[in-house]
């Protein structure tokens, strides 16, 4: 029996008593992104925050990444940000100061002393890591070994389904150590994936005792965030409209102008959204396309697109793992254009989905206006029984998971 399914026969009738709970000291979470390439660790991080409203359980929430746009987002009362100095990633995956003029050395040394800082004085009942062990450059080295020493945190590890190429993934974790640290570190691991898709125990020849620790939660069902946007601060076209996102745009150039330059079907409207990312000089040329066209409006930066996604008739983005979940769970016709530096994982995600047929993939080596036309004069149809073929509970089983642990720290207490 898989994770998912365990998952699935366990959390029946499992939500706590509200009265029992409404007494209880709020428990406190910290849950910690790295953020150095788009806004999809913060968005996720962001989304798990919010579910917790579900949990009948009082929660105090304190989110750490490095992104300063995280602070535009729409957030409940029990959550506030902590926003360390920003991480830039280059196309060769090496990490830089995105905005102080310091070494990596001491950008990292810096990142690390406030991270341990707020851990320390936040004194969390639980730490949500999101996707890599040991931090950005081992950031959370000196952070997982007092935690440990204290006793008191329990550290949980969130991993995307897709790391990147299964040997280049397998080398990568050898090199970093990160089956130790998972050991040595971690109380449990948590999928946010589909065994049946994509099983990353499979793929990557998890150890043992890091495989023993997983447990498979599921896709999130975006729609869930829905409930937490703003309305009517959205104009959405007169006409049927086709949406493309590129992430946090540094390296969305080609396909937002390529998109930019395309022929969207008769009646329609292209809504694109460049990111917070994309250089000045690429958003402006952009806007000159878009200022020799009456069909196309373009978004520098959403806070939350998520209404303009469950709008739009059809979506062309990158292959982000939040953007191509969401565009799922909301049944769209989707094209993948994927990255592919400097990790495959996009490229690895467009594929099997793809063959699996609930989208479709364009490689970036093909891309141009004309191979985008070509999709969209076709008639895509949207993917069919998608919530059946897949498991988009996670948010369910991370509340469920968030309790047993709950009930850990309670008889621990």
């Amino acid at each position: 029996m898989t994770g998912a399914s365990m998952m699935t026969t366990q959390r029946s009738n499992w939500l706590p008593d509200r009265v029992t709970h409404q007494a209880m000291k709020p428990l406190r979470i910290a849950l910690y992104s790295h953020d150095t390439m788009g806004l999809g660790h913060t968005r996720r991080n962001l989304l798990i925050a919010q579910s917790f409203a579900k949990a009948n359980i009082p929660v105090s929430v304190l989110l750490i990444g490095g992104m300063n746009e995280a602070t535009h987002f729409a957030k409940p009362s029990y959550v506030d940000y902590l926003t360390l100095p920003s991480l830039h990633k280059n196309g060769n995956g090496g990490y830089s100061a995105r905005s102080l003029e310091l070494s990596l050395e001491e950008i990292s040394e810096l990142r690390s002393t406030v991270i341990w800082k707020a851990l320390k004085s936040f004194k969390p009942d639980v730490l949500l890591v999101d996707n890599v062990p040991r931090g950005a450059n081992n950031e959370l080295k000196l952070s997982l070994k007092k935690l440990r020493k204290r006793g008191h945190t329990k550290v949980v590890l969130g991993l995307r389904d897709i790391l990147d190429e299964s040997e280049k993934t397998k080398q990568e974790w050898q090199r970093l150590n990160n089956e130790k640290v998972i050991e040595r570190y971690y109380d449990a691991v948590w999928i946010y994936g589909d065994a049946k898709v994509f099983d990353p125990i499979v793929e990557y020849e998890f150890s043992k005792a890091v495989a023993q620790k997983v447990r498979y939660l599921g896709y999130f069902d975006y729609k869930e965030r829905l409930e937490h946007s703003p309305r009517g601060k959205l104009e959405f076209p007169a006409h049927p409209f086709i949406l493309c996102q590129v992430g946090g745009g540094q390296d969305g150039i080609k396909l937002a102008e390529s998109f930019a330059q395309a022929a969207f079907p008769k009646g329609h409207t292209g809504v694109l959204i460049t990111g917070p990312f994309m250089p000045t000089e690429s958003k402006e040329r952009l806007q000159r396309f878009a200022e020799g066209r009456r069909d196309l409006i373009i978004h520098e930066f959403l806070a939350e697109p998520t209404q303009l996604l469950q709008e739009a008739s059809s979506v062309i983005s990158m292959g982000g793992y939040n953007t191509v979940y969401e565009t799922l769970a909301f049944e769209k016709p989707l094209l993948i254009v994927p990255r592919v530096e400097p990790r495959k994982e996009q490229l690895v995600r467009a594929e099997r989905l793809q063959s699996l047929g609930v989208s479709d993939y364009l490689h970036p080596n093909d891309l141009s206006p004309e191979t985008l036309t070509a999709w969209l004069q076709k008639q895509n149809a949207a993917p069919q029984n998608i919530h059946r073929r897949f498991d988009f509970a996670a948010l369910e089983n991370l509340r469920y998971e968030l309790h047993l642990l709950t009930s850990e720290v309670a008889r621990a207490a």
